[in-house]
C-alpha cells in the first residue's frame, strides 16, 4: 500500500470540492463542482466483519449486468444512447482538461475516451470522491452490526467521552453537521500538515451542538477512521480492499494512508475511470454486485435519495444530491437560522438534471455521476485545479449524458 507524503505547500483549500464556492446567495452555480434521512434501526449483535459477502435472494432471481474482470463494451445505440451527443460531450470533456471519460448504461460501457496520453486503467488521486467510499464502508459496517450510525461516535473515540463531543453521532459525521471545529485554515493547512491526521482531527474542539451548522468538514470526516477501525477491529484500508475493492474488481484502486498509517477518509483514494465506474454501478444497482450483496439497498437509499440534514438539501451521507432546497458549499457553511430563513435562496446543484441524480465529487471536478432514472453512470477524471476555470467538465456537463444523449431504453 502506497504511503502518502504529507504536503506542506498545498494552497489553501486544495482538497475542497470546488465550485460550490461563495456566491453571496450561497447557491451553487450549475456548471461548477461542489465535494440520510433516518438511520437504519436494526441493532443486530456485532458479527465477525471478515465473514463472506452475503448472497442476496432478490439478486439471485434477477441479477443486473455487471462486468467481470473485463467490461462489456457496446455501441451507444445498442443501449439507447445517441452517439453524436456523446461525441459532443466527450469534446467538452477534452477541452475541459479531462484525462478520461466513461459512460455506462445498463451495465455496459457505451462510450469511453482517454486524453492527455492516459489509458483506461490510468490511476490518479480522486480527492473527495474518497468521502463517498468512506460513507459506503460505514454502511457495510452497519449492515454487519458492527456499528449503528445513531450511536455516539464517542463509543469508539474515547477522547470525546465526558465532553461536549459526546453528543456527536456517526450520522452527524456523515452529514457534515456535527458542529466540530472548522475553518479553512484548519482543514486545508493544519490537517494536511499533521502526520497523524486522525489524532489531529479528534483533538479539535466541539464548537457547536450537532445539527446547528453545516460545514464541509474534512477533519470531522477523518475521525470516521477511528470509528471504523475500532468498530470492525480491522485496518480500514485493508477492510476497504477486502469488502469493497476486491469484490467489485476494482484492481487499480487503493485507499492511501497518512504518515501514521491511518487510512485517509476525506481524500486520497487513487483510482481509474473504469474502477470508479464499478463503484457507480454498485450504487445504481442498490448495493448489489451481480448475485452478491455488498451494501444494503437501505443504506444506498438513505445515503443518496434524500438530504440527510435540513441545513443542505444538496447533501446526503457524503454524497452530493440534486434535491431542491437551501444549498451549502465547501467554503460556505450554512447555519440552521440561514437554512430555515424563507429569504435564503433555494435551488438544485444542477437545475436541469433529474432530482434523483447524485454524485461523488472531488477537487478539480473528479466525479462519479449516478442517475437511476436512466440507468446510467458517468465518470470523469482530470486535472487537479483548485478552482476550475472554464472550460471545465463538472456535474452540469456530465448531466448532459442524461438530458441530451438518452434516446431510448
Amino acid at each position: 500500500m502506497r504511503r502518502l507524503t504529507v504536503r506542506t505547500t498545498i494552497p489553501l483549500a486544495l482538497l475542497v470540492v470546488v465550485g460550490l464556492t461563495t456566491a453571496d446567495t450561497g447557491a451553487a452555480p450549475a456548471s461548477a463542482q461542489p465535494a440520510s434521512a433516518q438511520p437504519a434501526s436494526a441493532s443486530a449483535p456485532p458479527v465477525n466483519a471478515t465473514r463472506p459477502i452475503s448472497v442476496d435472494s432478490a439478486a439471485i432471481s434477477s441479477p443486473k449486468v455487471v462486468p467481470g474482470t473485463q467490461w462489456q463494451t457496446v455501441a451507444p445505440a445498442a443501449v439507447g444512447l445517441d452517439a453524436a451527443a456523446l461525441d459532443t460531450i466527450a469534446a467538452t470533456a477534452r477541452a475541459g482538461k479531462s484525462n478520461c471519460l466513461v459512460v455506462v448504461r445498463h451495465g455496459k460501457i457505451a462510450g469511453e475516451w482517454s486524453f492527455n496520453g492516459t489509458t483506461p486503467d490510468a490511476t490518479q488521486d480522486v480527492f473527495s470522491v474518497t468521502k463517498s467510499l468512506s460513507s459506503t464502508l460505514v454502511g457495510i459496517a452497519q449492515d454487519d452490526g458492527d456499528l449503528r450510525i445513531g450511536d455516539s461516535a464517542s463509543r469508539w473515540i474515547r477522547e470525546w467521552r465526558n465532553t461536549p463531543a459526546k453528543a456527536v453521532t456517526v450520522r452527524d459525521l456523515l452529514s457534515n453537521d456535527s458542529g466540530r471545529e472548522w475553518s479553512a485554515s484548519i482543514d486545508y493547512n493544519q490537517l494536511l500538515r499533521a502526520a497523524d491526521r486522525t489524532s489531529f482531527a479528534i483533538g479539535l474542539a466541539q464548537t457547536q451542538r450537532p445539527g446547528q451548522i453545516w460545514a464541509y468538514n474534512n477533519s470531522a470526516i477523518q475521525t470516521l477512521q477511528r470509528v471504523l477501525q475500532k468498530s470492525t477491529g480491522q485496518d480500514v484500508a485493508a477492510y476497504a480492499t477486502k469488502r469493497f475493492f476486491a469484490p467489485l474488481g476494482m484492481t487499480h484502486t487503493t485507499m492511501t494512508r497518512d504518515l501514521a498509517g491511518n487510512a485517509q477518509m476525506f481524500e486520497g483514494m487513487r483510482s481509474s475511470c473504469r474502477d470508479l465506474a464499478r463503484f457507480g454501478l454498485l450504487m445504481l444497482n442498490d448495493g448489489r454486485w451481480g448475485r452478491k450483496r455488498i451494501v444494503s439497498s437501505d443504506w444506498v437509499a438513505r445515503a443518496t435519495e434524500h438530504s440527510s440534514t435540513q441545513l443542505n438539501a444538496g447533501y446526503g451521507y457524503l454524497w452530493w444530491l440534486n434535491r431542491y432546497g437551501v444549498l451549502a458549499g465547501p467554503l460556505t457553511p450554512r447555519t440552521r437560522e440561514q437554512a430555515l430563513d424563507p429569504a435564503t435562496p433555494r435551488s438544485r446543484l444542477v437545475p436541469g438534471a433529474p432530482a434523483q441524480t447524485f454524485w461523488a465529487i472531488g477537487l478539480g471536478n473528479q466525479l462519479i455521476q449516478v442517475d437511476p432514472g436512466t440507468d446510467t453512470v458517468v465518470v470523469r477524471l482530470g486535472s487537479a485545479e483548485f478552482l476550475p476555470q472554464p472550460p471545465t467538465f463538472g456535474p452540469a456537463e456530465a448531466s448532459k449524458v442524461v438530458t441530451t444523449a438518452v434516446i431510448g431504453r
